[in-house]
């Protein structure tokens, strides 16, 4: 094998481990509360006796989840109780935000807590197993900021 030819075969080599890491690696929905900015490589270039040649780009990183979003102010929902729908066995995703209140937040039925900061957000990521309505609530003052309705297939 030439000299150009195994730099070529190294190549393609380093890029498919590139790809298999990003495709492998844990997804980090499950109660992130870090932000991530998603970062594109620069293909890889090799320079060979007969001119330059690129092998493709590693595929973009897949879009983050989407968080049904429940905003508190003032201890009570803004814009009223929130009322968020998922079949039974979807993935329910939900964030509750706000930028005066402390307290816990309580996720009936599932008996999930997440505590809430003034300022910060509170994350729920998990698998819609039960069926029927269940009350999320702030745990300290009582006051129903959603409900999570998890429906039949």
């Amino acid at each position: 094998m030439s000299g150009p030819a195994r730099i070529g075969v190294l190549v393609a080599a380093v890029v498919a481990i590139a790809v298999a890491f990003v495709l492998l690696s844990p997804s980090a929905d499950e109660d992130s509360t870090t932000a991530t900015t998603p970062t594109t490589a620069a293909p890889a270039t090799t320079t060979t006796g007969t001119g330059t040649t690129t092998a493709p780009a590693a595929p973009p990183p897949p879009p983050a989840p989407t968080f049904e979003r429940i905003r508190v102010t003032g201890g009570e929902p803004a814009g009223g109780v929130q009322r968020i729908r998922v079949r039974r066995g979807d993935r329910a995703r939900i964030e509750v935000t706000t930028t005066d209140t402390s307290d816990e937040i309580h996720l009936h039925g599932y008996d999930l807590y997440r505590d809430l900061a003034p300022g910060g957000r509170a994350r729920f990521s998990f698998d819609a197993t039960a069926e029927g309505i269940f009350e999320i609530e702030l745990h300290g003052n009582g006051a129903l900021i959603g409900q999570l309705e998890v429906r039949p297939r």
